[in-house]
């Protein structure tokens, strides 16, 4: 039986390692991308050789209207990967309205209206599954990126809560949540920032994104067909 995943945010470092790894199992990839048109199409002309079905979606999930046009460019469907997203740094006290209203639609309203609407579609296809990717901070929070943790705490508590509700259809619904990782959300970090951080982590290094790719294929696959409803740490011993 064919398969067909919708990854979000497939230009970026985390969802690019994802598309790779669903590619070389055989997944048909439906690749969601804002900005970054030449990485998407550089993605696609590297996935050629594993001779799948590929379908580029543009859309700006800080909008209503991205979403639901994502939601319409779905014909067929056995897993989301929502990978989007961004992380504004500093204080709590200088965000503007505006940021706030744009990082509760990308990282929560878009997520619950993608997935109320592409339900009945997972729904029709048995152990179908869904991952959020979160973060560490959705777990414990941090300091100058209070914003980004409350969205990500978002996210594991509706994961927590869908999940029961859906169990029985045999769609399953599971978060990851990834430390300091190697993608361009760390673009605007020093490397002695990046040296101290490293410090801080008991294996002593940052993620690659594969890394994060591998648990979210596991997820997806039949060798997780017993969990839901759960947050997977992958920190380096960070957060635990």
């Amino acid at each position: 039986m064919e398969k067909y995943a919708l990854i979000t945010g497939a230009s970026g470092g985390i969802g690019a390692a994802t598309a790779f790894m669903l590619a070389r199992e055989g997944w048909n990839l439906y690749l969601h991308y804002h900005r970054n048109e030449t990485n998407i199409l550089d993605l696609m002309e590297k996935l050629k050789p594993f001779d799948i079905e590929l379908f580029p979606i543009c859309a700006d999930l800080s909008t209503e209207e991205g979403v639901h046009h994502v939601c319409n460019s779905i014909f067929h469907l056995n897993a989301i990967v929502y990978s989007s997203g961004m992380a504004p740094y500093g204080l709590f006290t200088d965000l503007s309205e505006q940021t706030i209203d744009d990082m509760l639609q990308l990282h929560v309203k878009s997520p619950l209206i993608m997935i109320q609407k592409l339900l009945p579609q997972l729904m029709k296809n048995p152990d179908s599954s869904i991952v959020l990717i979160s973060s560490i901070w959705g777990q414990t929070g941090a300091a100058c990126e209070v914003i980004y943790s409350t969205v990500k705490g978002a996210q594991i508590a509706f994961m927590k809560a869908i999940s029961k509700e859906i169990a029985r259809s045999g769609t399953r619904v599971n978060c990851v949540a990834p430390g300091a990782v190697k993608t361009n959300m760390l673009n605007g970090f020093s490397q002695e920032d990046l040296d101290v951080l490293e410090s801080e982590i008991p294996v002593g290094r940052l993620a690659e994104p594969e890394e994060i790719a591998d648990v979210i294929s596991f997820l997806l696959s039949k060798k997780s067909s017993y969990i839901t409803g759960q947050v997977i740490g992958i920190n380096g011993g960070w957060y635990t």
